[in-house]
């Protein structure tokens, strides 16, 4: 239908006017909400809700997938732009409510301009058509020896799709994974079915509890879904290389009770789903991806691993689902949380593990661990700081957050909570956490609170130099424990280091 004069005039006013808008906002700038350990990371003036991911893969991990994000958010402040991180792949196209925006590049964000301001408290729909790049490093895509996987921790997810990349911003999602007929996908979540068109299909998956940028994961290759059944009928499903399913089987067989174990220690599984990726690649860490952890087939393979060690690094990442997923950091700078947990796991797991073992060298108790944790804590402190104000990453190398101090030098602060305030005490504190937070994220002071509450005293004296302190405090029924300040020293205290 041809425009009439009045058409024409109100069309022409509306892009006058638009344009006035943009040649009046100051110049796009990359924004973030604050966190003193990433400050470019995540983005002000929105919550999302939901994302629908797709990516059509052509089976070759070298190339970049033709991908389309779909953000679905509320807005909490007036917004004349929006920001979303992204970085590593080609923008195509952009919308926000149906309308065309105009988008551009300013360091790690995407800054997207509407054609119309967008009020507090309206939704917030967008769609950004782009590549995902599997190049380079960093982070984000893991080629593999058959395809693809996803390690986005600590801040690397905005290189696969863009979005609100911080923990502080969990929402609910969806992958619709398309890729050669002779492939497996496997994502977070709960299939939704798979679609077959031509020499390609179309796998959907479902999230079914809020997740954070970081644990997201996506698996495409010549793989195996093996299926079993894990405490109240949780379905449990590991995906391995089709040609090593009967290889691993032994150690994906045992993740049954090692649910049934965790969930005596805290309570019920808090998702969906469970189960193991096991990728053919060397990455030297494993990464506990919301219902799919992720982990290097060597772990798995290699004959110097004992039994005891290799589960209980699986249990590590197990524990991870209720403690850093489940119950996600704020900000960065509470980690310690996630790790310190999943360390101190894994270290009650393996002493149990040992305790029964009739063959081949054991690991050490609980306590021989803590006392060599305190050993060295000065010297981690000195090297990386606290463990609840740990140092910035090193500049281009963010992995390098995940310091010897996060790991049994935050286990050694539950360690010193147990004996202060005693084991049934303790249980109690670690059952409230992951009940009152689930889904949601919380602070060092939330669980100081708590630990407070439940002791039926105010800890933060005895936390705090924990906590925050330069030097460790003296260990509660172990005065004879000595710190000392080596030379520092980088890496996991274990043989095999993960970055999380």
């Amino acid at each position: 239908m041809p425009l009439t004069s009045r058409r024409l005039r109100a069309a022409l006013l509306a892009a006058a006017s638009a344009t006035l808008v943009a040649a009046t906002l100051p110049a796009p700038q990359p924004l973030g909400i604050g966190d003193p350990l990433f400050p470019y990371l995540g983005n002000p003036g929105y919550d999302v809700l939901t994302y629908d991911l797709a990516f059509t893969y052509s089976g070759d991990n070298t190339k970049p997938l033709d991908a389309v994000t779909k953000i679905d958010a509320l807005a909490t402040q007036p917004l004349d732009r929006v920001n979303l991180d992204f970085t590593h792949g080609e923008v195509r196209s952009a919308e926000i409510n149906g309308a065309e925006a105009r988008f551009v590049t300013v360091g790690e964000d995407l800054v997207l301009t509407p054609r119309k301001p967008v009020k507090s408290g309206t939704r917030l729909r967008i769609t950004v058509n782009h590549t995902s790049d599997p190049g380079g490093r960093g982070g984000g895509w893991l080629r593999t020896s058959d395809g693809l996987a996803m390690a986005n921790q600590a801040d690397a997810a905005h290189r696969v799709f863009p979005g609100n990349d911080h923990p502080a911003d969990k929402a609910y999602y969806t992958f619709r994974v398309t890729a050669p007929e002779q492939l497996t996908v496997v994502a977070n979540g709960l299939p939704e079915g798979k679609t077959r068109r031509g020499p390609n299909t179309t796998w959907t998956y479902r999230t079914h509890h809020p997740m954070a940028t970081e644990l997201a994961q996506i698996s495409i290759g010549t793989s195996a879904v093996v299926h079993r059944q894990g405490p109240r009928g949780l379905p449990v499903r590991d995906v391995v290389p089709a040609a090593d399913r009967e290889k691993l089987e032994p150690r994906l067989r045992k993740t049954p009770e090692q649910l049934r174990w965790m969930e005596e220690q805290v309570g019920p599984y808090p998702f969906e789903t469970y189960g193991v990726l096991v990728a053919g690649a060397d990455t030297g860490f494993e990464l506990e991806t919301q219902t799919l952890s992720l982990f290097e087939r060597s772990l798995f393979t290699r004959p110097e691993y004992p039994d005891w060690y290799v589960e209980s690094v699986m249990v590590h990442e197990l524990a991870h689902q209720w403690f850093g997923n489940s119950v996600s950091p704020h900000r960065w700078s509470d980690l310690w949380l996630n790790e310190g947990h999943a360390t101190w796991y894994e270290a009650r797991y393996a002493e149990e593990q040992t305790a029964s073992a009739t063959s081949a060298p054991a690991g050490r108790s609980l306590e021989e661990r803590m006392r060599s944790a305190y050993t060295r804590s000065d010297g981690w402190r000195a090297a990386g700081g606290p463990p609840a104000a740990p140092e910035p990453p090193t500049a281009g190398a963010q992995i390098s957050l995940f310091r010897p101090v996060v790991y049994d030098g935050s286990a050694l602060i539950l360690y010193a909570l147990r004996q202060e305030i005693g084991a049934d005490a303790f249980q109690r504190v670690e059952r409230a956490w992951v009940s009152e937070h689930r889904d949601a994220t919380a602070t060092t002071a939330d669980f100081v609170s708590l630990a407070s509450r439940t002791a039926g005293r105010d800890l933060t004296g005895f936390l705090t130099p924990w906590l925050y302190g330069e030097k460790t405090p003296p260990m509660p029924g172990h005065p004879d424990w000595r710190s000392e300040a080596p030379a520092p020293r980088h890496g996991a205290p274990r043989p095999l280091p993960k970055p999380e």
